[in-house]
């Protein structure tokens, strides 16, 4: 849309609000060797859960009943008692299998409409979405910008980085503002904590959205993963270097060290390929956790065909391997999809993707091998219920440009591809 595009891009060249910064950036800058400029951009998301939004409600006198398949049940809860005009005592919600939620089920406004309508009928009511009521009426992932800047010394060693992102906030929808305070859930992962950056500067400006804003799978880790980890790549060609070992030589020390390599040497990065086939790799730290994945590609109708996904997890004590493997092969499915394909566009006001012959998703002739390899800790288990969606756009856009020399900057992925 480029009425959200212009304002996005307004919001970049602005500056924002600063979140974290160390040393004197502007100054390094002017410093170093060389500068790399680079702008990356998102579109808005919709959830597309496989089962449209749907509850079963019955209000019956000053009691409540909801069978919702909800993320939040507490908020499920606040919100039937409001609509049913009862006392929270008098509601109880039965938590039903989800049918895929990815943030969307968080929300609670089909609750509320359920309850709203078996009161007004005075009898139980089985309330389900269409397709294209779900599709035109989600909560959706932020479209963003974000602009990278960093300076490179002479040997190539990393010294300054400046990164700028402009998008909608969640916070700003769920708070009712962000009473002039930049909002930091918008920069997570924007850059790793554990790199050692002399200069560093971190700032976001949330612009007002024409569209309602919800969390989507991995939240801002999926925009910010996909820009950072795209910059890396970017770096490191900047610097004559291979992408696993520049990541590797800025991250040493680190626990995403040993995820990396695990990935690198399961992968075999650096072994030789079939023709016409490439490899990318990306890691992104999100939710406690460190997923590295790498890509193995070719070129197929002009756009990039994924083969092969390994992912290297660190997730501190494996509670259960098995579900682990099964989130890294969901996130893959999920996050390929957006990157692919996956764009919400506006026009006289609505929403025009309706249905999935719009909104394209992975088919199952289409999905790539997805191996799971754990790297071995004590540390205290975390997430992995989100953390694999983030790093598989970089890598396809990172394994993409080792075919093909071109750089995908804006997603999705063949939205802006050209026959070369």
């Amino acid at each position: 849309t480029p009425s959200v595009g212009s304002a996005l891009a307004t919001a970049v060249a602005s500056g924002g609000l600063v979140v974290r910064e160390a040393g004197d950036v502007e100054q390094a800058l002017r410093m170093s060797s060389r500068v790399l400029d680079v702008e990356y951009a998102l579109p808005y998301l919709a959830h597309a859960t496989m089962e449209p939004m749907g509850c079963v409600a019955s209000v019956e006198g000053d009691r409540c009943t909801v069978w919702a398949p909800t993320q939040g049940p507490t908020v499920a809860h606040k919100a039937a008692a409001a609509a049913a005009g009862v006392p929270p005592a008098n509601v109880q919600v039965h938590r039903m299998f989800i049918g895929g939620g990815f943030g969307r089920r968080f929300e609670t406004d089909f609750v509320t409409q359920a309850v709203q309508v078996s009161r007004a009928v005075g009898r139980p009511v089985k309330l389900l979405w269409s397709r294209e009521e779900d599709m035109t009426h989600d909560f959706y992932r932020p479209a963003a910008r974000l602009r990278y800047r960093a300076g490179l010394a002479a040997d190539g060693a990393l010294v300054a980085v400046d990164v700028v992102g402009a998008s909608g906030s969640i916070l700003a929808r769920m708070r009712g503002g962000l009473g002039g305070k930049a909002d930091a859930m918008s920069v997570d992962g924007v850059l790793d904590r554990e790199l050692a950056v002399p200069h560093l500067r971190i700032r976001h400006a949330a612009v007002d959205s024409p569209l309602p804003l919800g969390m989507w799978r991995s939240v801002s880790h999926s925009q910010n993963g996909y820009a950072k980890e795209s910059f890396m790549d970017e770096l490191a060609h900047a610097a004559g270097r291979d992408p696993y070992e520049f990541r590797r030589a800025l991250l040493a020390g680190t626990r995403q060290a040993a995820v990396l390599d695990l990935a690198a040497t399961k992968a075999g990065w650096g072994q030789p390929l079939p023709r016409g086939h490439a490899r990318g790799i990306a890691i992104v730290a999100s939710y406690g956790s460190i997923v590295a994945q790498v890509v193995e590609l070719s070129r197929e109708n002009d756009g990039p065909r994924v083969h092969r996904v390994v992912c290297a997890v660190d997730c501190g004590i494996a509670v259960d391997p098995r579900n682990i493997a099964a989130q890294m092969e969901s996130g893959v499915v999920y996050g390929l999809s957006a990157a692919l394909w996956g764009e919400i566009t506006l026009a006289d006001g609505a929403v025009e993707q309706r249905n999935f012959h719009q909104y394209r998703v992975l088919r199952m002739n289409e999905m790539p091998r997805v191996e799971t390899w754990l790297v071995p800790s004590r540390e205290a288990p975390s997430g992995i219920g989100e953390c694999a969606v983030p790093p598989i756009a970089p890598a396809v856009a990172n394994a993409w440009f080792a075919l093909t020399g071109q750089r995908v900057r804006s997603l999705p992925f063949t939205s802006h591809l050209h026959t070369a």
